[in-house]
């Protein structure tokens, strides 16, 4: 049985919040033979009217960790619980595939549910590179990077910092501020 902690920043954690992630996340239970004992963690968060949800599940060999964002607090709990569930069927399968090799008794599953998995995995281990793109790298301070950043719309811009004649990288964050990674 899961014991909830929820807590939220930015975000007053009504009863009607709480009631909908505790229902949505123990449906997930289904997914064990014996409910697991375990806390379940929800971060539920508002910045710059953008929700977000993570929920981690530590349980004994196997840790669940889901985080969605979505301007509606609601939607972005279906979508993390979601995450969630393609996790617990993926471990599921990997202990299946497992104890058939080792000769354990089978845990069988829908034939529904496997070929759907298999799809899942097959699309997370297919990394497919559809362009590539070069471009020389101009120098300049981080500052101008920023600004170059925003005037071609892009969410980060790769450059040569001219104060250390080194390859950086500016970003934007989630806040609306700027980072900056240092090779």
């Amino acid at each position: 049985m899961f014991q909830f902690n929820i807590r939220g920043e930015n975000l007053e954690v009504t009863d009607s919040i709480k009631n909908y992630v505790e229902k949505k996340v123990t449906k997930l239970e289904r997914y064990f033979d014996t409910p697991p004992s375990s806390e379940v963690h929800v971060n539920l968060s508002v910045y710059n009217s953008e929700q977000t949800i993570e929920v981690t599940i530590p349980m004994k060999n196997l840790l669940l960790r889901a985080e969605e964002h979505n301007s509606d607090l609601y939607a972005a709990v279906d979508l993390v619980v979601d995450k969630l569930e393609r996790q617990i069927r993926k471990h599921k399968t990997k202990v299946n595939r497992k104890a058939r090799q080792d000769g354990a008794p089978k845990y069988v599953f829908a034939e529904m549910e496997k070929e759907a998995q298999e799809r899942v995995d097959e699309q997370d281990e297919d990394v497919k590179i559809v362009r590539t793109k070069r471009f020389d790298l101009k120098p300049m301070v981080s500052e101008e990077a920023a600004l170059q950043m925003d005037m071609l719309g892009h969410s980060f811009y790769v450059f040569t910092n001219a104060e250390t004649d080194e390859t950086n990288i500016v970003y934007k964050r989630r806040d609306g501020r700027y980072g900056l990674i240092e090779t």
